[in-house]
């Protein structure tokens, strides 16, 4: 008997931002859904998560899709997204990489040209466009969750900085948006520790005063990402840009601008009545990289007014590999891991 098991994975990155998509090695898991599926990981074998991205096998800036067969037979796979904060319903730079490994695996056959097919997210069902040409993934084309503003320029005397004006959007969580120029960013690579450390003490501040509740998913959590949002150029009619940079809690400096930070930027561009439908928004990294969010309308979703969205980017494959789990190993706990590893003993 061995304590060495493995388990299969994709790395890729969309703008930066390294997905490692678990392809194997994982056994079923139990739920009818694939959001009762991302709550057993949450609360029963949160080992996964831990594992590949705390040393000695990642780091918390990556996040980790795991691949599982999808609940809903309009879906060609499900996945369930891991990162520092936890557990989010869903991302856009994640289904941007998910995607793109589920085409160049071949688990999704990859077509030329334009191809569409569903995937299943612990949200619900995404919709995804792919562009393929000479057998290339160049882009990905996902719908962006239902966004909407909560708040709208309110003030957080934050400890160390001051006052501090913010709003707040829901775009696949809950984001506090903040103008980088009124706190004194350019959103250049340079600032990137100063960035984290000024990020950190806003979403403090704005987890001791108060709590975000969605209208249908109710108490999400604490405010877990902030967005900061440099100045809005028009380039042509209908499409902007601006630099961008998206906080994870705690300590977490995205290297993309990320695909729900870009949709809840539609959001407040369009609560501000600064947007009309077909209008785009590349929001621009801090490593020179982006998103490109399309405003595509609006919808009433109960009492709540929602703008719908898609994001657009392009993913690259890092490599394939196995990692060996070596539960002897002082560094490696396989407490909450063990028994979800295919041949755990």
């Amino acid at each position: 008997m061995t304590d060495e098991l493995t388990i299969q994975l994709m790395d890729t990155h969309a703008g930066g931002d390294v997905s490692r998509i678990v392809t194997g090695g994982i056994e079923p898991l139990p739920g009818a859904t694939v959001r009762e599926q991302m709550e057993y990981l949450r609360d029963d074998a949160d080992g996964l998560r831990r594992l590949l991205l705390e040393e000695p096998y990642g780091i918390p800036e990556m996040s980790v899709d795991l691949i599982v067969p999808a609940t809903d037979p309009r879906a060609s796979a499900g996945y369930i997204i891991m990162e520092v904060m936890g557990y989010p319903i869903y991302s856009g730079s994640n289904t941007i990489c998910t995607a793109t490994a589920l085409l160049e695996s071949g688990v999704v056959p990859k077509q030329e040209g334009h191809q569409q097919f569903t995937l299943e997210a612990p949200a619900g069902l995404v919709k995804i466009d792919a562009r393929v040409e000479n057998g290339v993934v160049e882009a990905i084309t996902c719908e962006g969750l239902p966004s909407y503003i909560d708040t709208y320029r309110a003030s957080i005397d934050v400890p160390g900085i001051g006052d501090v004006t913010y709003s707040v959007a829901y775009s696949g969580g809950f984001y506090a948006l903040v103008d980088a120029t009124e706190l004194g960013f350019d959103l250049t690579l340079d600032e990137e520790s100063r960035l984290s450390a000024c990020a950190h003490r806003i979403v403090e501040a704005i987890q001791a005063q108060r709590g975000f509740h969605h209208y249908t998913l109710g108490d999400v959590g604490p405010l877990p990402f902030l967005h900061f949002m440099g100045p809005v150029e028009a380039v042509t009619g209908g499409f902007y840009r601006s630099r961008s940079a998206t906080y994870v809690h705690p300590g977490v400096i995205c290297r993309s601008t990320t695909g729900t930070g870009t949709s809840a930027r539609l959001a407040l561009m369009h609560h501000e009545g600064r947007i009309e439908p077909g209008d785009r928004l590349e929001t621009v990294s801090l490593r020179e990289t982006g998103f490109i969010g399309e405003f595509t309308g609006t919808r009433q979703e109960g009492e709540q007014s929602v703008v719908e969205n898609r994001i657009t980017g392009k993913a690259y494959v890092l490599n394939r590999s196995d990692v060996v789990v070596n539960c002897a190993d002082p560094m490696v706990d396989c407490t909450s891991l063990r028994h979800i590893l295919s041949s755990a003993r």
